[in-house]
């Protein structure tokens, strides 16, 4: 091969496109990274402190601390959950997304604005190509190369085309409108509030998440048919968000499990949506995505040094040995306590425990299932049974 042709190409720029280009630009590798620009995910932002940390994020990219959320159940019940030694950080994805391309560009990926159109290969030169159409002049360029990673989100026309189970990835429909934050005795720029109630999603969640002097307000279901902005009006009328200027309005699929298989087998691997590594549950995908392109780095850089296509494999094995059983857990809760109003009632109730709490969010700030508390989990899995059975009120 020439010296024109890269080590990996990179489809979509989003924060695991983007941080596998950091990651392989670290290692010396000729890489590219091809992202269409001007699209801003709907997405909550939320960011934990071991991403804030791992991933080295400045203070500057932080819109908002959050310091308590608020669940919120059918019957407008609240619970207050205060995050203790700490805070989740809220981004703005259209600032923050363009923040990780840039610190690509300075590692030393080489950046190319356009849309993806195809892989082409050519077994005779035993070669790869990945072809895209320039956002600027409109034609279409062809970057050849050895591997390549598909980073183009839910929906992926890269894992379509190339990996098994591409396209019938189960996945939610998010839609959320950005406002003006308020300054009223409704809202809370230090607060998230996720609100349980089947009338404003009948399978997953409606939130109010802070970004500053912006709000984020939205919802998702995978419930072909329901009314996604009608369901958010109800959202902003509730918590007297209605009057607020609304700046923006996005919707897009967010995915809901992880593939079962992530490379084609020769000379592609997926990372982050595209490979539906969105947590259960809680629909969270940035921290996700962000290991999902470092190991997907790590997969690509070990099958370079190799030349063992099998080392694809890699990214998958080593994110679902680290992530698996968090998923597990986050996917039964999500079945268990998701399907009516008599269970989101429950789940709000169990809230109130301190117990739930700080397991919870101990969980959710550094990822990793608490397990030095045996007798805290016996008694949440008391309060589990207790509800699912119904032989406690649902308002216990």
């Amino acid at each position: 091969m020439n010296s024109d042709v890269y080590d990996v190409v990179i489809v979509g720029g989003g924060p695991s496109g983007a941080t596998a280009a950091i990651e392989l630009a670290k290692m010396q590798r000729k890489v590219a990274l091809i992202d269409k620009d001007g699209r801003i995910k709907p997405c909550g932002g939320a960011v934990p402190p071991r991403l804030i940390n791992d991933f080295e994020i400045p203070d500057s990219q932080i819109v908002a601390k959050v310091t308590t959320a608020r669940m919120i159940s059918p019957t407008a019940r609240k619970v207050d959950i205060p995050i203790e030694n700490g805070y989740v950080g809220m981004v703005e994805r259209e600032n923050f997304d363009e923040f990780l391309r840039s610190r690509a560009k300075k590692a030393g990926a080489h950046r190319f604005t356009g849309t993806f159109l195809r892989i082409i290969r050519n077994s005779k030169e035993k070669s790869v190509s990945v072809v895209f159409k320039d956002k600027k002049t409109l034609k279409e360029i062809t970057l050849e190369t050895k591997l390549i990673i598909g980073a183009d989100g839910a929906r992926s026309n890269v894992a379509r085309a190339e990996v098994p189970g591409g396209k019938t990835i189960p996945y939610v429909i998010a839609y959320h409108e950005i406002i003006e934050a308020p300054k009223n005795k409704y809202y809370d720029p230090d607060r998230c509030d996720v609100i349980y109630d089947g009338n404003i999603s009948p399978d997953f969640y409606g939130w109010i998440f802070p970004h500053g002097k912006s709000a984020s307000v939205g919802m998702g279901t995978k419930v072909n048919g329901f009314d996604l902005k009608t369901a958010t009006a109800k959202i902003r009328v509730n918590s007297g968000l209605d009057k607020c200027k609304t700046i923006r309005k996005e919707g897009a699929p967010i995915p809901l499990k992880p593939l079962e298989k992530w490379d084609n087998g020769m000379d592609l691997v997926l990372a982050g949506d595209a490979a539906g590594v969105v947590a259960p549950s809680s629909g969270e995908g940035i921290y996700y995505a962000m290991i999902g392109g470092q190991e997907a780095a790590f997969a690509t850089h070990t099958c370079l040094l190799s030349g063992n296509p099998k080392d694809l494999q890699l990214a998958r094995k080593r994110f679902m040995s680290e992530h698996k059983t968090v998923f597990r857990v986050l996917e039964a809760m999500q079945n268990a306590y998701y399907k009516s109003d008599d269970r989101r009632e429950r789940f709000v109730s169990l809230c109130k425990d301190i117990d739930v709490q700080r397991l919870t969010f101990e969980s959710y700030m550094h990822k990793k299932l608490v397990t030095k508390k045996p007798l805290a989990h016996l008694k949440i899995m008391v309060k589990n049974i207790l509800h699912l059975s119904g032989l406690v009120k649902a308002t216990t």
